[in-house]
């Protein structure tokens, strides 16, 4: 068994994988203060729920765009499983063709998730992935990862909004039933997730313009499920993409 975790700004993904199978997968909230032994006692309590004992694991893998916790997560791994630990940077074997201006400035998660997309979608094939920041990527009929666009997070963007305006409240994402909102919160969900919806809807067809041609398109993230109702394009929805496109960087490492 291997353990894929995914490090993304709000929280860490866990993930651990029985040959190709899932066998479980877990959430964390990434903490930058926290120590690796502090992070080795959170995996081992994990592990205790599921059941797991850390002698079934023979290596991990983690995919991190917060610097700061990359060695420590991993350390922590590694005191946690007794295993190997790789972290996935530059000289790691992905069988992704990064072509962009300069490849060492892709994260991890989008390498990750162009992978898996790459592995179990036809190609071309558009990722959405929303988190703390919504991000799109594209990978061309040959598997290049050949770039994508960075936009601000629904939660983030909302967030922002919210501590900027002083007659604006904290809301629940929901799916409004009109565009036209009659009321502050109504207006606020018409606008986040009809907003993003459209925006997202707007870019892909963008993407696929670029393409010149159609385009499989695979959305992942925590936030997505919001929109998923309100999207015009055609998807296919994974949560696990991330943490499978480790794996497969993983198995092409050993």
């Amino acid at each position: 068994m291997i353990l894929c975790a995914d490090v993304g700004n709000t929280n860490i993904v866990l993930a651990a994988y029985r040959g190709e199978e899932l066998i479980f997968t877990s959430r964390l909230k990434t903490d930058s203060t926290l120590t690796r032994d502090q992070y080795a006692v959170e995996l081992h309590s994990l592990l205790e729920v599921y059941n797991i004992s850390p002698d079934e694991f023979t290596g991990a893998i983690v995919g991190s765009v917060v610097p700061q916790l990359t060695t420590v997560l991993s350390q922590a791994i590694e005191m946690s499983l007794g295993c190997k630990c790789i972290a996935l940077a530059s000289g790691i074997k992905t069988g992704l063709n990064i072509a962009i201006d300069n490849p060492a400035e892709c994260g991890a998660d989008l390498v990750a998730e162009a992978v898996g997309a790459k592995n179990h979608y036809p190609l071309p094939v558009i990722v959405v992935d929303m988190g703390t920041a919504s991000k799109i990527v594209a990978v061309d009929a040959k598997g290049n990862f050949i770039g994508g666009s960075i936009l601000p997070g629904m939660r983030t963007s909302m967030n922002a909004l919210i501590g900027s305006a002083a007659l604006l409240a904290d809301f629940e994402f929901d799916t409004p039933k009109h565009a036209i909102g009659k009321n502050t919160v109504d207006c606020l969900r018409s606008g986040s997730v009809l907003g993003f919806a459209s925006m997202i809807d707007g870019m892909i067809e963008r993407f696929k313009k670029e393409l010149g041609t159609d385009a499989s398109v695979v959305a992942t993230g925590g936030l997505v499920h919001y929109v998923l109702p309100s999207l015009k394009t055609k998807m296919v929805y994974r949560e696990d993409l991330v943490t499978e496109g480790l794996r497969i960087i993983y198995e092409k490492n050993n």
